[in-house]
């Protein structure tokens, strides 16, 4: 899709897309562990992340075609370009600088396994690492990137 899409869907409320944004599973314990590692990594201190299950992430997750009832994915939004799965954490871990850069190694893995492990690895999320809320106990520096 063409950047700033989401701008002409009137079902995507409007929203301040001025700062970047992660959309992920606000109750997945891995999802909360990376918003942990994104409030710890972005040093700009400007990544906002959206709980996939908030009207505004359910509205992106369905322009995207992705089922908000069964969030396999997330997104990271930046100037109006989105990345899903595995790309957008390696995205996120380029912006991020530091030890975020590691997360670009997810590229060198070619694009069918590498869609393929993300799928596996979304699916059985729960099973694997269990749930918890990602806004319980958050440090405050956490509970300000999160937009509701």
């Amino acid at each position: 899709m063409p950047p700033y899409s989401y701008r002409d869907d009137p079902a995507v409320p409007d929203f301040d897309d001025g700062a970047p944004v992660a959309f992920m599973d606000g109750d997945c314990a891995l999802c909360t562990f990376g918003a942990r590692m994104i409030d710890r990594l972005d040093r700009k201190g400007d990544i906002r992340i959206c709980p996939v299950e908030t009207p505004l992430g359910q509205a992106m997750l369905r322009h995207y075609g992705l089922n908000p009832d069964d969030p396999e994915s997330w997104l990271f939004l930046e100037a109006g370009r989105v990345w899903r799965d595995f790309d957008a954490m390696a995205r996120v871990g380029a912006r991020s600088g530091g030890w975020g850069h590691l997360l670009r190694l997810l590229l060198v893995i070619p694009r069918p396994l590498r869609d393929w492990l993300y799928a596996r690895l979304a699916r059985n999320r729960y099973t694997l690492f269990g749930r918890s809320k990602l806004c319980e106990m958050a440090p405050p520096s956490l509970r300000a990137r999160l937009m509701r």
